[in-house]
């Protein structure tokens, strides 16, 4: 992880521009990619799974959509991303170096943070995972977005807590909750750590005795893919981060 502040600049811009890649609409800017006439829902909305402390969500997905999602199960990192997300439009923040979370301030975009697990969560049903606060835009009526779907759902670094048969039931129910995948817009992002895959090149998986993950090839999360019913588009890995670590790839499946 990269402790309580932004992710490096690198990553973001990274996750930024595959996004665009895959959903030209979302471009804030005139571009290659972009259509002239982009015709998106009226809001956009992404969900952002085990999300930590909030980094994604402010670094990256405020940039380009309207709604965000948060969800995390671990109790100190959800009060610091709701700390984090309430201070957006307070003095404090800047004092501490932090830049504002887009959009939150004027009310032009908004973040709810939900607390509970990934093989719990069902996108399409919360049922079962705790409400804390919703800031900034506010809908007028809140219960219609229950049912709305995602047009992006983003996996960063969290999905090696979940076992094959959580993993592939969760990416199953975030397909179901995509709402513009019959036009081919609408996507799931998963990035993360990878190790290799066995010499033969079939899938390998490391498991982690410190913190009880698993660290999956490419390979592996290609099976995982396949098994989930998923369509993989696009794939890449992330360039420009310290030596030393696990290769990082993000996936685009629809």
């Amino acid at each position: 992880g990269y402790g309580t502040g932004s992710l490096p600049r690198i990553d973001s811009l990274g996750s930024r521009l595959f996004l665009i890649h895959l959903y030209p609409e979302l471009s804030t800017v005139p571009s290659s990619l972009r259509p002239l006439l982009p015709k998106l829902p009226s809001r956009t909305r992404a969900l952002d799974v085990g999300a930590g402390v909030g980094r994604v969500t402010s670094d990256v997905l405020l940039h380009l959509v309207s709604d965000v999602v948060l969800l995390e199960p671990v109790e100190p990192f959800v009060q610091q991303a709701l700390a984090r997300c309430r201070a957006t439009t307070s003095t404090e923040l800047a004092q501490r170096g932090q830049r504002p979370w887009k959009g939150l301030a004027d009310g032009s975009k908004s973040v709810t943070i939900l607390q509970g697990t990934l093989q719990d969560f069902d996108p399409m049903n919360p049922h079962r995972v705790t409400f804390l606060d919703r800031i900034g835009y506010q809908p007028p009526k809140p219960l219609d977005e229950i049912n709305m779907g995602f047009d992006v759902i983003w996996c960063q670094w969290c999905l090696g807590h979940l076992s094959d048969q959580d993993l592939v039931a969760f990416l199953q129910r975030s397909h179901v909750a995509l709402r513009e995948k019959e036009k081919g817009k609408s996507l799931i992002v998963v990035k993360e750590n990878l190790c290799q895959d066995m010499k033969d090149g079939s899938a390998c998986t490391v498991f982690d005795e410190e913190d009880s993950s698993l660290t999956r090839s490419d390979m592996a999360w290609k099976t995982i893919f396949k098994q989930a019913g998923l369509r993989l588009v696009m794939e890449q890995v992330q360039e420009g981060l310290p030596e030393g670590l696990y290769v990082v790839k993000m996936y685009g499946l629809r």
